[in-house]
């Protein structure tokens, strides 16, 4: 009997698995050959799955940025204040920190093999933006989408920052970036 394959569920377990590939080798050092051989596949499969290593990368990024705001809009509650919001943010930045130093690697590595106009120009990486900053603005009802681009911008500040100094409290850091905003916002 021939096995049935989910080809969503199998693409989604090859980007899962290459994560870590980009993460350490670099997207600029890694050939698609290599990524398949580390998987385990073949490379007709990878091209299968994504025609160009690029697509990959793409796939990677759109997957990871969907899988992050799923997690964190299921550790909202109801009726939960900006500051509680600021909390789950300050938990969720300490539980994935890792994950999101890593992703910053990936895409600095990204953007120095394409080139950052190639980057600001790429459709699939503006969507990914885009979506994230209305994500933003919706967790945190933050009516204009500056404020929202802002929170997201000292985060990520907040995950480089960590790379070069571990004492950086990321807890505090993020409720007091929620508790400035949520002044601002009511000031």
């Amino acid at each position: 009997m021939p096995k049935i394959v989910d080809h969503e569920q199998y693409r989604k377990e090859l980007l899962h698995k290459c994560f870590d590939l980009f993460a350490q080798k670099g997207y600029a050092s890694i050939t698609t050959r290599q990524i398949a051989k580390e998987l385990g596949v073949s490379t007709g499969t990878l091209y299968y799955y994504f025609p160009r290593k690029e697509d990959m990368f793409e796939q990677l990024v759109e997957e990871m940025s969907q899988e992050y705001l799923q997690i964190f809009a299921s550790e909202l509650k109801d009726g939960q204040s900006r500051s509680e919001r600021f909390e789950a943010l300050a938990n969720f930045a300490v539980k994935y920190e890792d994950r999101l130093i890593k992703e910053i690697f990936m895409m600095v590595d990204f953007s120095q093999q394409q080139g950052i106009e190639a980057v600001r120009n790429n459709a699939v990486l503006a969507r990914i933006r885009q979506r994230n900053k209305q994500a933003f603005a919706d967790f945190f009802r933050i009516p204009d989408p500056a404020l929202a681009d802002f929170v997201m911008i000292q985060l990520m500040g907040l995950m480089l920052a960590r790379m070069e100094d571990n004492d950086i409290p990321i807890f505090e850091q993020v409720t007091l970036l929620g508790k400035m905003l949520i002044t601002y916002l009511e000031g």
